[in-house]
């Protein structure tokens, strides 16, 4: 397997099969590995249906469009994706941002929430394909880890508080997850109790099957039970919501109306960064993955190019946004996907799902729907085992995780996203302002030095600091060398006659970094120190060189 995979990759694909991949890797295809990759694409279609079914009315819009959506997204991923392993879907992250920019405005189901869901998927492709021609796919990175695991882990809250109402079969109002939950509790008198049997025997059954029975597909089990127990009791005669009809067959394309874009360009523009930048740090992360799994290269931007895609033509047929999925992918992976056949006949499989048991879905309880969202989001999105790493090893970001958590609680996820990014970017700004500068001292009878902090036993000298700048010497650090010198030659034991800078560690100097350093050499100068550097790469010194300071 792993030798026909190198010489898979040995042969390398032409300038068209670089930007459509599946030009170079079908012709290569190993039939062997077509068993499993049906088996994988049958495994992923157990979770994808009933899941993409949810996410489709989180983003507000009837549940068929998740169905298009997935159809859409797994061929044409397989097209033109990087990755053998990523399933490309609907996810629940997206859904929720999608979800929170088009309910603000349009009701949930109707022709106006299905027409902005569909512009702010078909934008949010455009941005991914811009960026990917632009050679941009570092914007990925953008968002820092703990703030990326703390907005999720909110987003899963907000979602599961939000399908509540359809597990008790009341009416919930507010915007945020705090007004929500209060709504909700006001709301618990009017429990309908049919509904609220329905969806607490989903939720235990699909808690006990995510715990005592892991690899049963319990969302699909859930929801071919929730649909015989609706017909043969006729649930929607004593009062439990149900889904209604759902149309058999495949979506038409078409253009979004020009004045629903300039009625809401505001909205659809915030929502589609949220949908850009959630999305393909869950997508690349996903491929990633499975690249460093199976021992195979991923290009990032065409990982964005495919996304980007997957996104317009699910937009122009009228359904949701799409990303790639780490829990579909993990399943994929699992259940022994070789190549990008599985996403095909996943694709495959989601088509003739809506060509002949499409109807079957009108009878679905809606509590049991939203048992399944809030299943998935639960053991999908609120990463407890993530938080505690970060908490463990970086109490800072744990507590900038956190606040990302709590601005998706009490603003909404648009505001969360935004609110993510600045605190991203703080996280950015405190990690480079804060350079680490240890004292050196030499080990004993070698030429090796060391900080004095973690090796006090080094060797000093007489009159002369060494010191190590570790980072880029610009705006933002200059001021901590300056502090850093005062530090080491004023009201000390011995005086201090010369200060020898090791700046290996300095990769970039900016103007105010090499105003910085002369600066310290004249200022020092007037107290009798002078001031060596050592080790200065070349880009350092040229620019030392250019502005005199050398």
């Amino acid at each position: 397997h792993m030798a026909v995979m190198k010489q898979q990759d040995k042969e390398k694909p032409g300038l068209l099969a670089r930007f459509v991949p599946i030009l170079h890797w079908l012709p290569h295809y190993n039939k062997a590995w077509l068993t499993g990759d049906i088996v994988a694409g049958l495994s992923v279609w157990a979770l994808m249906v009933p899941q993409s079914l949810g996410y489709a009315a989180i983003s507000g819009v009837p549940v068929q469009y998740g169905l298009y959506a997935a159809a859409i997204a797994l061929i044409v991923y397989a097209i033109f994706g990087s990755s053998r392993h990523v399933v490309t879907g609907p996810t629940s992250t997206i859904a929720a941002v999608t979800g929170a920019a088009v309910l603000s405005v349009a009701k949930t189901g109707s022709s106006e929430a299905v027409a902005l869901v569909a512009v702010i998927t078909i934008l949010a492709g455009i941005l991914y394909i811009i960026l990917s021609v632009l050679k941009m796919g570092w914007v990925s990175n953008f968002l820092a880890e703990s703030v990326l695991v703390g907005f999720i882990f909110g987003i899963g809250i907000d979602v599961a508080i939000g399908q509540l109402k359809h597990v008790t079969g009341t009416h919930v109002t507010g915007e945020s997850v705090w007004q929500k939950l209060a709504s909700w509790i006001a709301s618990l008198p009017h429990t309908h109790t049919t509904t609220l049997v329905v969806g607490v025997a989903a939720l235990v059954l699909l808690v006990a099957l995510k715990i005592y029975a892991p690899k049963v597909p319990c969302a699909l089990v859930a929801l071919v039970l929730g649909i015989g127990a609706s017909a043969i009791f006729d649930l929607s005669a004593q009062g439990v919501a149900v889904v209604g009809k759902v149309p058999r067959g495949l979506p038409i394309p078409a253009l979004p109306d020009v004045s629903i874009v300039t009625k809401n360009f505001g909205l659809i523009l915030s929502g589609a960064i949220g949908v850009l930048l959630v999305g393909f740090s869950e997508s690349l992360a996903a491929a990633r993955q499975y690249a460093a799994k199976h021992h195979y290269d991923i290009d990032v931007n065409q990982e964005m190019l495919a996304q980007g895609v997957a996104n317009v033509t699910s937009g122009l047929f009228q359904s949701i946004n799409v990303c790639g999925s780490l829990s579909k992918s993990s399943v994929n992976d699992g259940s022994g996907a070789k190549s990008e056949m599985a996403s095909l006949a996943q694709g495959a499989f989601v088509i003739l799902t809506l060509l002949f048991l499409a109807p079957l879905f009108a009878d679905l309880p809606e509590a049991v729907l939203g048992a399944i969202v809030i299943e998935a989001v639960v053991f999908g999105l609120m990463d407890v085992k993530a938080m505690k790493r970060i908490y463990r090893l970086n109490r800072t970001e744990f507590w900038v995780g956190t606040l990302a958590l709590l601005g998706v609680l009490t603003f909404g996820t648009l505001q969360g996203v935004l609110m993510g990014l600045l605190l991203s970017l703080l996280v950015l700004i405190a990690r480079s302002s804060k350079p680490d500068i240890p004292v050196l001292g030499r080990w004993p009878g070698t030429e090796v030095f060391h900080s004095l902090n973690e090796n006090p036993d080094s060797e000093t000298f007489p009159g002369l600091v060494i010191i190590r700048f570790d980072g880029a010497l610009y705006f933002a650090t200059a001021n901590e060398l300056r502090d850093k010198v005062r530090e080491v030659t004023t009201d000390v034991d011995s005086p201090v006659r010369e200060v020898l800078i090791d700046m290996e560690g300095v990769n970039y100097i900016d103007l105010e970094g090499s105003d910085m350093l002369n600066e310290i050499t004249k200022d020092m100068r007037t107290v009798g120190v002078e001031i060596h550097l050592a080790r200065v790469k070349h880009a350092v010194m040229e620019m030392l060189e250019k502005d005199g300071v050398d």
